[in-house]
Parts: structure tokens; C-alpha cells; sequence
């Protein structure tokens, strides 16, 4: 592996990190956060909800298994830069088409490499998420004094809205991939590809739509139920999209959000929304189902919270009857999910499509499809989909998961019989 260039991480309280250039050189600016996941950087990058972040990735080799055109979960890397510690010097993968390096010079995404992660994640877990530059090729040789008022005039997550930046600029549609149920229309805050597949596998025509569009636009495509994707920014600062929300919620219209969108539904049944001090970015964090009593392992990737009462069935602020939260995260108590008991809507905090992550939550995906389908036939039947789930008959288990996904978890084969 040739030398490379030297580099500098800084961050807005002044502490500095010295490595070598990672990817394209030049210089960078964003939030600072890290990622614990083991795997599936090739997913991290792609994925929108980064957008604005300088994510660093705590295991140590990265690249290793190259990168391919068929596992991105969008058409671009969207991080605003990228820290590792041990670039790895090969790839070995037979799925592999170019080392991982090529991409993030090819996109220009200025990383760093090289530097102590350990006491980057302590320092960011210790003080909280906060702006960051990355510095090399020229500007590695700024004076500190410059590079820290760089870092400084970036904006803050907070206050921030980043769905236009990240958002389709024209509605598509994705056909039903089995028998179809429907159509659902998913307000594009920053989906993933794999979102898009999981409804569509179940028999969902899924019409994916502009942040932008008008509640009028929306009901043109006469969609059976609304979905809200992921994607970064600050709740708060989306107006318009908990405006719209509120619109669908009150024609009754079956409604699922994840991540992004749990914090807007949140939002637009009047509960607030907060920022973690250093936010959940993994595919390892534990979540309790409250109403069924299941543990699941969850990839999570959000760096705000709903502010809602965690125990007992509460009347919402905004007047859409009861909820309550249906799922917590059991490292820290935050809010992992939300169901609606008078109206058929209900959302989670976590990615159940894992991709990258593990399969346990897929079952959602069940759920909302019954929900869509029960609600042909009764609007009180659509609600108790959610509002009353049974430990039994929608908790797939993680082998379930997976081989949904197309990987058996207990053979070195994948069901489509390739070698894993």
C-alpha cells in the first residue's frame, strides 16, 4: 500500500487527531459520530441518513471485502466524510468489483486514516456527537487556528433540515413483486433500497415521493396506506412533513414511519423530539417489545428521540386518541416505537429491513401489510393489528428473518444455493 499524505481530524472543542489521508484529499466538515457495526460499510455510506455526518467506524479493518453494485442502499455515498482505522490493504470477496478506496475518491469523500478510534468513540460517547473537519493534501497545512474556525462555522445538526438534500426530485413507482395488496406511498426523506424491496415483496406497488409533495398530490396516486422513510436532520425542522402526516392521519389512512419518520409521527401526534448526546449508530442494539415481551436485535442509525411517556396508554397532545410507546431500547430507555389504539398508524425508531443488520424486526413489515389488507375490510380491524399483537403469530424468529431475506443463518449457503 503506497504512503499517504498526512491528515488531520479536529474537533470543535479543539482536540486533534493526527493520521493519513483516506480517500480523496482536501477538506471536509460535519457532525462526528460513530458506527459499531462489524459489517456493512458499504451500506453505511450509501445510506441518505448520513448525510451531513463524518462517520467513523469503530472496528478496526474496513474495506476488506471491497465494495459492489449491488449492495448500495442509494445511487451515491452520502457521508460528509469518513475516519477508519486500519484501511485494509487487499480485498478478498468474489462479489467484489473495486477496493473501497476507489469509490471514496471517485465521489470525493475526504477520509482519514490511521488515527486512535478507541479514544475518538470514548472522547465522542464522553463529550457527545459534535462538529468535526477532516484536513489533508493542502489543507493538512492550515494552522490549527484556521482549521478549528473552519470546523466552527459549519452548522449544527440541531435547527437542521436535510430532507430536500437527500429526497427524490420526481416520484417513481416500484412494482409488486408478489401478489399484489395495494399500493403504498412513501414520502422520500432519505430511503434505502432495501425498504423499497421489503414492500414491494410483499405485494406493494410502492410509489416513492418527494419530500415536497402537497397532501393533494399525495391522494392523487390514491395510495392504500403512507409510509415514512428514514433520513437525517433535526424533527423539529420539518414542518411541512408533520403537516402532512397529520393530513393522512386524520382520513384514516394505514400509516408506518422508520427512524426518521417514528420521530415525525411522534411529532405529529404533539410529543417532542430531543437529541441523543452521541445518538444509536449500529446493528446490535437490543429493543423490547413491551406488548409481547420479545428482545429484538435491531441496526439502528438515528441521532434524535421521541419525548413521550414510556409506561401506560397516554391521550395524545394533538388529539389523534390514545397511544402508547410499544418498544424501548434497553441500553438507554429511549423510545423505540410507537402505536397508535385509535387510529391505524404506528412506527419504530430501528431499521427493519437490516440491510446492513440483523432480520429480527422483518416481522414489521407482516404487520403493516395486515394492517393494509384488514383495513378493506374494517377500519377497527386495521387498528388492533397494532394496538393488540400477539406474542405467537407476528414475532417471526431471527431464522424466519433471515431466510426471508435469502440467507439461512445456520449454513454456509444462501437459499438461492450461491456460496456465502
Amino acid at each position: 500500500m503506497p504512503i499517504r499524505d498526512s491528515a488531520v481530524l479536529v474537533l470543535e472543542d479543539g482536540r486533534r487527531f493526527r493520521g493519513r489521508a483516506y480517500g480523496a484529499t482536501g477538506r471536509t466538515v460535519g457532525e462526528a459520530v460513530f458506527a459499531t457495526g462489524m459489517t456493512g460499510y458499504q451500506e453505511t455510506l450509501t445510506d441518505p441518513s448520513y448525510a451531513g455526518q463524518i462517520v467513523m467506524q469503530t472496528a478496526p479493518h474496513i474495506g476488506n471485502t471491497g465494495v459492489n453494485d449491488e449492495d448500495p442502499e442509494s445511487s451515491r455515498i452520502w457521508v460528509a466524510g469518513y475516519i477508519v482505522r486500519d484501511p485494509s490493504r487487499v480485498v478478498s470477496n468474489f462479489r467484489a468489483t473495486r477496493t473501497l478506496d476507489d469509490d471514496l475518491v471517485a465521489q470525493g469523500i475526504v477520509g482519514i486514516s490511521g488515527i486512535d478510534t478507541r479514544a475518538l468513540t470514548l472522547h465522542l460517547r464522553d463529550k457527545g456527537a459534535m462538529r468535526a473537519g477532516i484536513f489533508s493534501g493542502e489543507d493538512a497545512a492550515l494552522a490549527a487556528e484556521d482549521q478549528l474556525d473552519a470546523v466552527r462555522a459549519a452548522p449544527e445538526m440541531t435547527g437542521l433540515s436535510l430532507s430536500a438534500d437527500v429526497s427524490t426530485d420526481a416520484a417513481y413507482t416500484v412494482a409488486a413483486t408478489s401478489e399484489r395488496i395495494g399500493s403504498v406511498a412513501i414520502l422520500d426523506l432519505g430511503i434505502k433500497a432495501a425498504t423499497i424491496h421489503a414492500l414491494a415483496e410483499r405485494g406493494f406497488d410502492v410509489h416513492v415521493v418527494p419530500e415536497s409533495i402537497t397532501i393533494d398530490e399525495l391522494y392523487t396516486l390514491a395510495p392504500s396506506a403512507v409510509f415514512y422513510s428514514n433520513g437525517p436532520g433535526d424533527p423539529e425542522a420539518s414542518e411541512h412533513h408533520i403537516g402532512l402526516l397529520q393530513e393522512v392521519l386524520r382520513r384514516g389512512t394505514p400509516f408506518f414511519g422508520i427512524c426518521f419518520g417514528n420521530q415525525l409521527l411522534g411529532r405529529a401526534l404533539g410529543f417532542g423530539t430531543y437529541k441523543l448526546p452521541f445518538g444509536h449508530r449500529g446493528i446490535n442494539q437490543p429493543v423490547l417489545d413491551k406488548r409481547t415481551g420479545r428482545v429484538e436485535i435491531t441496526a439502528h442509525n438515528h441521532g434524535f428521540a421521541v419525548d413521550a411517556p414510556l409506561d401506560g396508554v397516554v391521550e395524545t397532545p394533538a388529539g389523534f386518541g390514545r397511544a402508547e410507546v410499544s418498544h424501548i431500547g434497553l441500553n438507554d430507555q429511549v423510545v423505540e416505537g410507537i402505536a397508535c389504539l385509535d387510529i391505524p398508524a404506528f412506527s419504530v425508531q430501528y431499521h427493519p429491513e437490516a440491510a446492513a443488520g440483523p432480520h429480527d424486526s422483518s416481522y414489521l413489515f407482516d404487520r403493516f401489510r395486515e394492517m393494509v389488507v384488514t383495513a378493506g375490510n374494517s377500519r377497527e380491524a386495521a387498528i388492533a393489528v397494532e394496538a393488540e399483537p400477539r406474542v405467537g403469530d407476528d414475532a417471526r424468529s431471527p431464522r424466519d428473518g433471515a431466510l426471508l431475506a435469502g440467507t439461512d443463518p445456520y449454513t454456509t449457503t444462501d437459499t438461492a444455493g450461491e456460496n456465502a
